[in-house]
């Protein structure tokens, strides 16, 4: 079955973590055997034949790049100027994809079709070889260094936004941070509604998400957030959330970080293995997020695998992304109908672009 994996960071994976997506998976953790610079390293999931392998046609792919103040003690960029030049750097990356045959930009309703009829007439023997589909999203605005900016990646195929990352931002305040988006915020948003760009309400903290809900008018997604209910966390949707989304006719990617699908996860002493995180768990998230929505119309694949993590944080029933092509085989298996399944693998994050590219 297609799966449409709604937030994929490839170009962050080749550009910051060097990594050769074109190359088979086993291949890029032989190559990182010697390194301990991050705790992923040599327990990558993605690459490009994966994708293909997994029926993963379409995607979400993402540009990122932090700024941060000199107050701020996350990792980043030390001014916008330098943090727009790194999701300058991961664009031609996605132009050098494109370039080879290994991806597709898909920027409106017509190259959304044309796409996917490609892979629907695809024989066995092309499929391997089919580009990859995506649309190219921003996580975290800090690298907008003007609306003038904005703009410019609009021009260059950007189609949705996250005002904001972790911790304080421009924009937009994220994870683990309060407060609203401010003047600035609502300049952002206003902007993003002119051009016709999709906000991205993942990552927003509670009081910044219902601001931007409260004021930007445009199409809203969430590409990859799962429930607080299940894992409480500031990172996670509440119920409440969840049906502010779907009233405004979102679709939810679920992630699978293992700390956002299973509670008292404890980074650098917790295992999938000892914690029992399975792809089951990624079903539970889904299902809740439909229980509260009443139906399976808005939900669907978020994945996150590689963003910043791989093997040791993620289900441990899953040895590369294509793994994924598991769960409508698991859908069924809790009950779900053929046709809600089809949804959430794919139907619902395409008829979305659908409609919002009318």
């Amino acid at each position: 079955m297609l799966l449409f994996d709604a937030h994929l960071d490839l170009a962050m994976n080749a550009i910051e973590w060097n990594r050769d997506l074109s190359r088979p998976v086993e291949e890029i953790r032989a190559r990182e055997a010697h390194m301990h610079d991050r705790p992923d390293r040599r327990l990558g999931t993605v690459s490009f034949a994966e994708m293909r392998r997994g029926g993963i046609g379409v995607c979400v792919a993402t540009q990122i790049a932090r700024y941060v103040k000199p107050t701020n003690a996350l990792p980043g960029w030390h001014s916008p100027e330098q943090a727009w030049s790194m999701t300058q750097a991961q664009r031609l990356w996605y132009r050098e994809m494109e370039r080879r045959g290994e991806m597709a930009a898909i920027t409106s309703r017509d190259e959304l079709d044309g796409h996917l009829a490609r892979w629907a007439d695809a024989t066995d023997t092309e499929r391997p070889t089919l580009p990859i589909g995506y649309v190219l999203s921003l996580e975290g605005a800090d690298s907008i260094v003007t609306l003038a900016h904005l703009e410019r990646a609009y021009r260059d195929g950007l189609r949705a936004v996250g005002p904001a990352h972790y911790g304080p931002g421009i924009y937009a305040q994220g994870t683990d941070a309060s407060g609203g988006i401010g003047a600035k915020g609502r300049a952002l948003l206003a902007e993003m509604d002119r051009l016709g760009l999709i906000l991205d309400a993942t990552h927003l903290c509670d009081d910044s998400f219902w601001e931007a809900l409260d004021v930007f008018r445009g199409p809203v997604w969430a590409s990859h957030s799962n429930s607080r209910v299940l894992v409480p966390h500031n990172r996670q949707f509440s119920d409440d959330q969840i049906r502010a989304l779907v009233a405004r006719g979102a679709v939810i990617g679920v992630a699978l970080d293992a700390w956002m699908l299973v509670p008292d996860w404890r980074r650098g002493e917790s295992t999938p293995e000892r914690m029992g995180v399975t792809l089951r768990h990624v079903i539970d998230h889904i299902d809740h997020i439909c229980q509260v929505a009443g139906n399976a119309s808005h939900v669907g694949i978020g994945s996150d695998l590689d963003g910043a993590y791989g093997r040791e944080q993620t289900a441990a029933d899953l040895t590369t992304i294509a793994d994924l092509a598991r769960i409508p085989t698991l859908l069924a298996e809790r009950g779900y109908a053929p046709g809600d399944i089809q949804n959430i693998a794919h139907g619902n994050f395409i008829g979305f672009l659908r409609r919002v590219w009318r």
